[in-house]
């Protein structure tokens, strides 16, 4: 029970990494605080929480809105008066297209949610970080930091690049304060963000390329599974992890160095 004790704030909490990081980080104790706009499906992550004997609460917030995030951070605060671990990773995939086929529109909803909702999840924490100390983990991706090879996806790669940027800039900022702040590059994992994707003509645009057979190299062409990036996330909000901040960790199973 190593985060017994501790308040786990997670956004992204009704689905994939987000569910079950939640789910691990109550079982290792932490009282976790779940964040997401859809309410039912955060609701039936902390309901699984508090059946299995542990204690959670839901907030509903979109993360791109920075008054629904502000307005969740305060839920969580006046419920338990702290917060010491934080995980943003709520994120879309958004629409991926040729350059002149992007909108101004979609640009935005892409940045607003993956990129200003890190900042927002994260600035509005800091304060309450700042009183004991604390973890940060960000969800950014290989796309954009090790991957390049994904036509179309210039939204989205921008968006997990600044991620990584963000974190180590708030990482020096926030070392006095002894607060921690990692970064997490997933590959292909077996989760619903594909629902989230709005491929447009991406097939016209992309660069032809020959690779074994399987894009993960460890797994035999399998994704990986939540479960072991929840894993990830755990150990860099542990004090297994105390003498590391500012620092991404790619967890892909060597796919970004075959297909990058």
């Amino acid at each position: 029970m190593q985060f017994s004790g501790k308040v786990a704030v997670i956004t992204g909490a009704g689905s994939g990494i987000g569910r079950e990081t939640a789910l691990q980080f109550a079982e290792q104790g932490a009282v976790v605080a779940g964040i997401d706009w859809s309410a039912s499906a955060v609701e039936e992550t902390v309901e699984k929480i508090q059946h299995q004997g542990g204690t959670a609460i839901s907030a509903i917030a979109d993360v791109s809105q920075p008054d629904q995030v502000e307005k969740a951070i305060d839920k969580v605060v006046q419920e338990f008066g702290r917060i010491d671990i934080v995980f943003a990773n709520a994120g879309i995939n958004g629409v991926w297209a040729p350059i002149e086929e992007i909108s101004p529109e979609d640009w935005n909803k892409t940045i607003n949610t993956n990129l200003n909702g890190t900042f927002y999840t994260v600035k509005y924490a800091v304060p309450y970080l700042k009183k004991r100390g604390g973890s940060v983990i960000v969800t950014s991706s290989v796309n954009g930091t090790r991957t390049f090879s994904n036509t179309g996806a210039t939204a989205y790669s921008c968006t997990k690049a600044a991620q990584v940027a963000f974190a180590k800039m708030i990482a020096l900022e926030l070392a006095k304060n002894k607060v921690r702040v990692n970064v997490i590059c997933p590959g292909a994992i077996g989760t619903n963000i594909q629902n989230t994707s709005h491929p447009v003509h991406i097939e016209a645009i992309k660069e032809p390329a020959d690779y074994p057979h399987g894009r993960v190299p460890l797994n035999g062409g399998l994704p990986g599974r939540v479960d072991q990036v929840a894993q990830l996330v755990l150990f860099l909000a542990s004090d297994a992890a105390s003498h590391i901040t500012g620092t991404e960790v790619w967890i892909d199973g060597a796919e970004s160095l075959l297909v990058g």
